[in-house]
């Protein structure tokens, strides 16, 4: 009765230090891939026939769905957005302010990424030990919608049809985007165990 009263006490003892740990790990996850979400935002190749620019913000916003999870992932990102609505330098050209989150016309893509976290991580999370073909097709799905966002948001903002928006954020980044999700899946997979344990 003494050791199993002790052995209980011990465990009550242990949790707050793996809970100080888990929190240690998700603060660390979160905050790398905000600050890498905004470095693929200084990758920009801006097009003459469309507002929207190519970025590496998409290679990141995948891998903070699969690594981080459908919470954690989802945080990133939306502390990404705020950090650029705060005005600090984050988004593509080094944009930033709440004016350009409300006038820009990028503004759909940036919202989409935090529910395409969401859905990526969901759907990675089903899987316990995802193959390439499942991690592919999650980042689609992630890819999917941050598209449909995007382009919503470009058609209401530029009073465009939505023939008009897909020609203008979409088409011209679905072979870019299809590189940077075999690219960001290739990669994921080569860390997805190690991945699990630290954001179970």
């Amino acid at each position: 009765m003494i050791e199993r009263g002790m052995t209980g006490r011990s465990r009550v003892a242990e949790a707050p230090v793996w809970l100080e740990h888990r929190a240690v790990s998700a603060s660390i996850g979160v905050a790398a891939f905000v600050v890498m979400t905004a470095l693929g935002a200084h990758v920009r190749i801006p097009l003459p026939f469309t507002p929207v620019p190519i970025t590496l913000q998409t290679f990141f916003v995948h891998l903070a769905g699969a690594t981080l999870g459908p919470a954690l992932g989802p945080v990133s990102q939306a502390l990404y957005v705020l950090a650029g609505a705060a005005g600090l330098p984050v988004f593509a050209g080094g944009a930033g302010g709440l004016a350009y989150l409300l006038r820009g016309a990028t503004t759909g893509y940036l919202l989409g990424f935090v529910v395409a976290t969401a859905l990526v991580g969901w759907l990675i999370r089903r899987r316990q030990d995802p193959g390439v073909p499942w991690i592919l097709g999650s980042m689609a799905a992630g890819s999917l919608v941050v598209y449909t966002c995007g382009v919503s948001w470009l058609a209401w903002s530029l009073n465009l049809s939505l023939s008009s928006a897909i020609g203008k954020g979409m088409l011209p980044f679905l072979v870019g985007d299809v590189i940077k999700t075999c690219a960001a899946a290739g990669l994921f997979r080569s860390y997805r165990r190690r991945a699990r344990i630290v954001f179970p």
